[in-house]
């Protein structure tokens, strides 16, 4: 297999997919509007977290463009939680892509305590062989949940996925105090909504 004509096009999709998200966080603040988004990140899976996952899902080398939903992997971390529905509505809205598929990990979070909305997109990248359509993951998650969803993910690395009961434990408890941190922010939301506008205000004057 010739991993490089493969993970090209999915390169290319994340480079796209990343100016065009980003892209709806800036026409938010040219209207100096408060921005649903607040950073975008992107990176195509590596050759050996899919095969991997190839491995424990027991899925062809052939069927890996078809089975494999985050070979190209996008990240859109949010303030609030209300921020995560209107990202998933402007995705909705879009028409340079079509949804697949909708994971919601907030209102059913994982067993680890995870939280996240995934959202599957076909999306059409054009080659040199014509336009091909590729599976990408959009995750819409707070700052909140992508802090404790970065060290979970360390901690598997560290354990290759066999982790000690006790970090288990202390884990998922902290995924209940991020949740509650973004339940308390949210409450206060608009307070803190006026004074990033008084701040914007005076940092362009």
């Amino acid at each position: 297999m010739n991993w490089e004509t493969l993970l090209a096009p999915y390169t290319q999709a994340v480079d796209e997919l990343k100016v065009k998200l980003k892209g709806m966080r800036a026409q938010y603040e040219y209207e100096s509007m408060h921005s649903p988004i607040e950073f975008v990140t992107g990176r195509v899976k590596p050759i050996t977290s899919i095969l991997e996952k190839a491995r424990r899902k027991d899925i062809p080398y052939a069927d890996l463009e078809h089975h494999i939903q985050d070979i190209a992997g996008l990240r859109v971390v949010v303030q609030f939680v209300d921020d995560i529905r209107t990202v998933v509505q402007m995705l909705r809205s879009r028409n340079d892509f079509d949804i697949i598929e909708e994971k919601d990990y907030i209102s059913r979070k994982k067993e680890s305590g995870y939280r996240s909305y995934h959202v599957i997109i076909s999306y059409p990248v054009e080659t040199i062989h014509g336009e091909k359509k590729l599976l990408a993951e959009i995750q819409i998650r707070t700052l909140a949940m992508n802090f404790w969803a970065t060290n979970e993910h360390s901690l598997n690395y560290k354990y290759s996925g066999q982790m000690p009961s006790e970090v288990k434990t202390r884990l998922k408890k902290a995924a209940e105090a991020a949740f509650q941190l973004d339940e308390e922010m949210s409450k206060i939301r608009n307070e803190i909504q006026e004074a990033q506008a008084i701040f914007r205000k005076k940092s362009d004057s």
